[in-house]
């Protein structure tokens, strides 16, 4: 249970409402027998799949994405935090509330790579970059999330080094996105009329 839960909670970061839908799906149709009947309702299918077209279109536009980013700085630990202990619940070895800890941390770590990662992108407003690298998470996401269904372990372990990149890339990035910050608070002072102050 272990090796999905952290799965699913490193795609929760990424992509909260995809997780909902495939694991959803994969119970319904038979192909995971550990999917909490919660997930496999059909308006919770359809919620997820109506808000993940949403996500879909808004992830891949310069800045409306950071903006989205920053509504789900909540949203997504706290679906990572959940969808883990529904998945606990479904075996009682593994206790319900160390396995929300773990992915609800899995999950804030993988969206503080993705947020911070797309600030970065958004240092050069070009929209191509920003279609293709959402395009490539939705796959990842999907791809790894499919593994973990039938090989669980492997696909932990192409999470956890697919974070451990991310979190240094961010690392390397940082510089450029604090650059990227304090552009956003002096263009927000400019139509206040004011300056805020800057901090370094």
């Amino acid at each position: 249970m272990l090796p999905l839960i952290f799965t699913a909670g490193w795609a929760s970061g990424i992509n909260a409402y995809a997780v909902v839908f495939l694991l959803g799906l994969f119970g319904r149709i038979g192909w995971a027998g550990d999917v909490p009947p919660g997930l496999q309702r059909t308006d919770v299918l359809i919620a997820a799949a109506a808000l993940f077209l949403i996500e879909a279109v808004a992830d891949k536009i310069p800045y409306l994405d950071s903006f989205w980013d920053a509504v789900h700085t909540v949203v997504r630990p706290a679906s990572g935090a959940v969808v883990s202990a529904l998945i606990a619940g479904q075996d009682d070895s593994l206790p319900t509330m160390f396995a929300a800890a773990v992915g609800g941390t899995t999950a804030l770590l993988s969206h503080i790579v993705k947020a911070g990662t797309r600030m970065a992108i958004n240092t050069s407003p070009e929209p191509v970059t920003n279609i293709a690298v959402s395009t490539a998470e939705d796959f990842t996401v999907g791809g790894v999330l499919t593994l973990a269904v039938f090989f669980p372990v492997l696909a932990a372990v192409i999470a956890a080094v697919l974070l451990a990149i991310g979190l240094w890339v961010v690392y390397l990035c940082a510089s450029r996105i604090s650059r990227y910050r304090r552009r956003r608070r002096e263009r927000r002072g400019a139509r206040t009329g004011g300056t805020e102050p800057v901090l370094e």
